[in-house]
């Protein structure tokens, strides 16, 4: 059983969720944000908290109730106080140039890269740290996720784009006789 589905989700002041069919529409101060679900889970909206139940009782089910229940809860946060992220350009050369529609990196390759800005981010340059801000918890994340697979921090020199707080194993060089 599903501790996080079970205990329900407190809808905030200014915020609204509307649940139509198995789409489930989130709409608060800073946007609005919608989702499929799949039926497997019955989502419904009394007062102002969320109940989520399974139709069935299953393995798949018990699994799908608590995820439901955080992706619900995500989205909540997200529309009420947004999400951010920071990342950091480490390295000699390394950086990064922000335009409203695409990122570009030079990051020691023979040439720079670009990385289209997906619609509802807002990326923005703080000396060497990129920030991704937005509603959407898993647009942000995967977003940054993809920037940090463009050039992996090392573990020599720690060169490379990781997240804010990311600790590096640092191996030791080679010795010398």
């Amino acid at each position: 059983m599903s501790r996080l589905g079970k205990k329900g989700i407190e809808i905030p002041a200014k915020t609204e969720i509307k649940v139509n069919g198995n789409v489930v529409s989130v709409k608060g101060p800073l946007g609005e944000l919608s989702r499929t679900f799949k039926k497997d889970i019955v989502i419904s909206v009394e007062g102002n908290k969320v109940s989520l139940k399974p139709v069935k009782d299953s393995l798949e089910n018990r699994a799908l109730w608590g995820t439901y229940a955080s992706h619900i809860q995500n989205m909540v946060e997200g529309v009420n106080k947004g999400y951010g992220e920071r990342m950091i350009v480490e390295g000699v050369g390394y950086k990064a140039d922000v335009t409203p529609t695409d990122i570009t990196f030079k990051v020691g390759f023979s040439h720079p890269v670009k990385v289209k800005i997906p619609a509802g981010l807002k990326v923005s340059l703080d000396k060497g740290v990129v920030v991704i801000t937005g509603i959407d918890k898993e647009l942000i994340t995967s977003f940054a996720s993809g920037l940090r697979a463009i050039k992996k921090p090392e573990p020599y020199k720690g060169k490379g784009i990781r997240f804010e707080g990311e600790v590096i194993r640092r191996k030791e060089g080679k010795k010398t006789a």
